[in-house]
């Protein structure tokens, strides 16, 4: 039952199209994936893909699938091979990623900031067109949502992210201007998921959208505080309440002259926004230039964005909080099992030719017992909550290294000395990611596991068993 307050706004809003935005909410909503370049080349999961795939307009890497398929069911959903997303949903980060047409930086120099980021959907189809390069800092404030979000990354094999459970406050404060693009996919009513989420619907008043609209005023300035001179910050949200959208970015440039809306074309079905629904006497014309999606045009749900940029130039870039990090190779590490050392024998035990912890120990960082590869461009992490200060590799035992899930996660056959194929439609693949142990005649030790090529996690075979080393929060029983 959809609010009749919500109701009678949107019939004043849409007006004749009413009717058709209405028979939507008689149709089952649209399901969409997005495949993994970390993982798998994307022509090429598509000649073989068990489900029938039809292109996302708008996300180069989106597929819509049937409602008979069942994607997240599939142990290529577990190896990280694709992230469920709904379709809408795919826009933000696409226009965030669009190339700057004027700035001459690499990607290599980007740091990247998703500022409201889990559950990761948005944060890992940021990470599949960075490519390695760079870093991206995803960052929640709610703990458990925070732990979601990690869990995502490390899936979907992603080495170059830290995550961070912080308030934009605290952040901004840490931080200061130093990103070059900012995601800010802001907490709303969401009014544009009633089709997908009845508690959101149920949840839903006035009273809500304003204190949304509080709520992502703040967020955005926190937001605008950590944007460098000539950067790029994509706001959105997937609600249609035209006071946490064009009311949101008219208040926003009120507030911030130094931005601008940037123009961005838009696809086919997506709509301009209303000038006339920024709430202010004297409307910013430019709001046109944002994006609505609405369902009875496209195929997804109702989805807002706009695309910002600070006026200046990207050419010149402050450390800010950009300052080295003490790697292993500048502090000592009393960690047991011989710290580092333990890592570099497993890695020539069990790795097939140069990995980038070994030739980069200034990059290696111990949290306790658990080494960690940082990204490039570490940023200082003291007085932060940080969840995942790049690549987990492992953890130091006694005398001996445990390789961690995420570390199987990024490699592929190629780069173990020992792998065992689980077919993903045979009987061991479900055995495995149930937590049991499966046969292996392969040598004794630590071994990937792999289905139909893309990497699972670990299993340590003796005695011709393969003993597995799935995660038992992870496990599909």
């Amino acid at each position: 039952m959809l609010p009749e307050e919500f109701l009678k706004r949107m019939e004043e809003m849409l007006k004749e199209e009413y009717p058709a935005f209405l028979a939507e909410y008689e149709k089952e909503h649209m399901h969409a994936l997005r495949v993994n370049p970390l993982k798998t080349d994307v022509g090429g999961f598509l000649r073989r893909s068990p489900f029938a795939l039809k292109p996302v307009p708008w996300a180069s890497a989106g597929y819509y699938y049937g409602s008979g398929d069942a994607p997240g069911k599939h142990p290529y959903h577990e190896a990280g091979v694709y992230y469920i997303q709904e379709p809408s949903a795919m826009a933000p980060a696409e226009y965030l990623m669009q190339p700057f047409t004027d700035a001459g930086i690499a990607m290599e120099e980007e740091r990247i900031l998703d500022l409201c980021a889990a559950p990761g959907g948005k944060s890992t189809q940021i990470a599949a067109a960075m490519r390695g390069r760079g870093l991206l800092v995803s960052n929640e404030i709610h703990p458990a949502r925070a732990k979601i979000l990690s869990e995502n990354m490390e899936r979907m094999g992603i080495t170059n992210a830290l995550v961070t459970n912080e308030s934009p406050q605290r952040l901004a404060e840490h931080s200061g201007r130093s990103f070059t693009r900012i995601l800010v996919d802001a907490p709303c009513s969401g009014e544009g998921m009633f089709r997908k989420n009845d508690a959101a619907c149920g949840e839903w008043s006035r009273e809500q959208v304003e204190a949304c609209a509080a709520r992502q005023d703040e967020i955005l300035a926190c937001a605008a505080s950590m944007l460098l001179s000539g950067g790029r910050l994509v706001y959105s949200t997937c609600t249609f309440a035209p006071q946490e959208n064009e009311g949101t970015i008219q208040r926003f440039l009120k507030q911030h002259p130094d931005f601008y809306i940037e123009h961005a074309e838009k696809y086919e079905g997506m709509s301009d926004g209303v000038p006339a629904w920024g709430g202010e006497r004297e409307a910013e014309e430019r709001l046109s230039d944002t994006i609505r999606l609405w369902p009875h045009r496209i195929a997804g749900e109702g989805h807002y964005l706009a695309v910002l940029r600070r006026e200046g130039s990207l050419s010149d870039m402050p450390g800010g909080c950009f300052r080295v990090q003490p790697g292993i190779r500048q502090r000592e590490a009393r960690q047991p099992g011989g710290g580092f050392a333990g890592y570099l024998a497993f890695a020539a035990e069990y790795l097939a030719g140069s990995h980038a912890a070994a030739e980069n120990p200034e990059r290696c960082l111990f949290f306790g017992d658990q080494l960690y590869l940082m990204p490039d461009q570490m940023p200082r992490i003291a007085g932060l909550k940080v969840l995942r200060p790049g690549l987990h590799l492992g953890t130091v035992k006694k005398n001996r290294f445990e390789p961690s899930h995420a570390l199987a996660h990024v490699l592929t056959g190629s780069d173990v000395r020992f792998a065992k194929e689980l077919p993903s439609d045979g009987d061991q693949i479900r055995r495995y990611l149930a937590g049991e142990a499966v046969a292996c005649d392969g040598p004794k030790g630590w071994t990937l596991v792999l289905t139909d090529g893309y990497s699972l996690g670990w299993g340590k075979v003796s005695g011709g068993i393969l003993k597995n080393h799935y995660p038992k929060g992870l496990r599909i029983v």
